[in-house]
């Protein structure tokens, strides 16, 4: 059957890492290995003289951060790759969280010379409650770093995750010559000066072979023998299946910069990482093979051609076949839509494609009618789960700075909250005043800097004294209504009308909580609604 072709040839995954761990540079590298670029966007001195090809944003150029997850596809050795760059900086958790969702499986990058950083935990959290399978990546190992022994052991405790190297490095830094490969008993030569992709590659049989010290010296030839027998006696044999459940990560050394050790990571993961898995909804699970289409968005992004001012929204196949031009129908608003030209990206770049199939990202022209979360199907009434919106952690009132472009501010916030940058809150016993919630300062200087040049519109923002933002939701309508006249000033509506109390400290929360104990504080969007959460 085409349909189960199709599907598993195709591999769905993110890359995952702490901000400045290298993870634009290695999406590169494994683009460079795909044949979907020639010119890396880095080079290998610290000025970077060409942008990211993943980071097509003004704002990201400038700053040199990604705060958005790029999509792109290619294909390598007869695998169809659908491969999702993500934010680093924490203030963006939330859209990689999204992202997360929408994907299979995640290599996640650690720098050798940091190791386990802050976010890189709290990334590692969101794959665990998915059991996403994982593959790391230890990265830089042309600059001097810490033990990979000591790594190992940090990344089993701090990511609660098994792990088994399946390439080792031989030296860091000025010293750094090269990885053995576990996987097929083989050396891959560095050398620093190359910039080109090539394979110094030598076939070693037994590390007894007395090539190996022609090769690397006799130094380090002990070293990797003394290494590789206490891998061995240390970490049990790489298994398949304990790393598609999610237990056991395989490991691999390298330096995305140098395109080094990438490709032994590329052509593991094409023979390792799942085929598209099934999706839960609402009321069962949809499994890919099945011959009815269905996806959801789990990410909208507007103006990627700022010539254009075009509104994309990016929909994971879940079942079925995508077709070009078929109408579908949108589960939230019950309406039937078809697209004339659905497209999938390398960065900026975008390809009309005739056809989709689980496991890819296609990208929507949309002109309203999407939000994040919501499902397309054949005529099938059911929602996917698992793309909630989290309290945010900073409140600021946004305040219009020109009454002329009072309009262009509108659009512009509401399409930049669709997107998910940040969250919307309408106080409307209070003027209809707009609160913006993020998780991070960083996410205030995007939407400035967006409204500004996107909707030609100008905002400022003043601090405002919330904790915490919990959606209401109770069996009892009138309690909730009680609850929401006397409690005014703390309330406010989010995208979907829903009721809203922003908490002005814990305390307060955990007074209410006491005070009113038939109404439901949720620091979630998505919860069990068999109780009412609306007016």
């Amino acid at each position: 059957m085409k349909a189960n072709k199709e599907i598993n040839k195709r591999r769905t995954f993110a890359i995952i890492s702490h901000p400045d761990a290298g993870k634009t540079t290695l999406t590169e590298k494994l683009l460079l290995f795909g044949g979907a670029i020639q010119v890396a966007g880095a080079v290998k001195s610290n000025k970077i003289k060409k942008t990211a090809t993943s980071d097509f944003m003004d704002i990201e150029r400038q700053r040199g951060i990604s705060v958005a997850t790029s999509v792109m596809a290619f294909e390598y050795k007869g695998v169809y790759i659908n491969l999702l760059d993500t934010p680093g900086h924490k203030d963006f958790s939330e859209d990689t969280y999204r992202t997360l969702s929408a994907v299979d499986s995640v290599i996640l990058v650690i720098d050798c010379v940091n190791g386990v950083e802050e976010q890189t935990e709290k990334l590692m959290n969101v794959c665990r409650m998915r059991d996403t399978p994982v593959i790391i990546f230890i990265n830089k190992l042309d600059r001097e770093g810490r033990d990979p022994f000591d790594l190992l052991d940090e990344l089993e405790e701090k990511l609660e995750i098994r792990v088994r190297p399946l390439s080792w490095p031989i030296e860091m830094g000025d010293r750094f010559k090269g990885v053995y490969k576990l996987y097929d008993h083989s050396i891959n030569l560095f050398n620093a000066n190359k910039q080109r992709i090539e394979q110094d590659v030598v076939s070693i049989d037994d590390l007894a072979d007395d090539r190996l010290e022609e090769i690397i010296g006799k130094k380090d030839a002990n070293q990797l023998r003394e290494d590789v027998e206490l891998i061995e006696g240390v970490y049990d044999e790489f298994d398949k299946e304990p790393y598609r459940a999610g237990k056991l990560a395989p490991v691999f050394f390298g330096s995305a910069l140098n395109n080094f050790g990438v490709q032994e990571m590329l052509d593991n993961f094409i023979e390792i990482a799942p085929e598209p898995q099934g999706r839960m909804t609402d009321s069962r699970m949809v499994e890919p093979e099945e011959g009815k289409f269905s996806g959801f968005v789990f990410k909208i992004h507007a103006n990627i051609d700022p010539r254009h001012r075009d509104r994309i929204a990016f929909l994971r196949v879940c079942s079925g076949e995508f077709e070009r031009n078929k109408f579908y129908h949108h589960v939230r608003l019950e309406k039937r839509l078809r697209f004339s030209n659905p497209a999938t990206f390398m960065a900026a770049r975008k390809n009309i494609v005739e056809t989709a199939y689980p496991g890819d990202v296609v990208g929507l022209y949309d002109s309203g009618n999407f939000k994040i979360g919501d499902t397309l199907t054949e005529g099938e009434k059911l929602q996917f789960i698992g793309i909630p919106s989290f309290s945010p952690e900073i409140f600021k009132l946004l305040v219009n700075q020109d009454p002329m472009k009072t309009k262009q501010l509108e659009k512009g916030i509401r399409q930049l909250t669709d997107e998910g940058v940040a969250q919307l809150f309408r106080q409307e016993q209070l003027g209809n005043q707009k609160i913006i919630g993020a998780v991070g300062e960083l996410q205030f200087d995007v939407i400035r800097y967006r409204l500004e040049h996107e909707y030609k519109a100008a905002c400022r923002f003043e601090p405002m004294n919330f904790y915490k933002a919990c959606w209401l939701a109770s069996e009892d309508e009138e309690a909730l209504k009680a609850f929401v006249r006397r409690k005014a000033k703390n309330i406010a509506v989010d995208k979907e009308g829903r009721p809203v109390y922003l908490a002005q400290s814990a305390w307060m929360l955990q007074n209410e909580q006491t005070n009113y104990p038939d109404v439901k504080f949720h620091t979630t969007s998505e919860f069990k609604e068999t109780v009412t959460n609306g007016y």
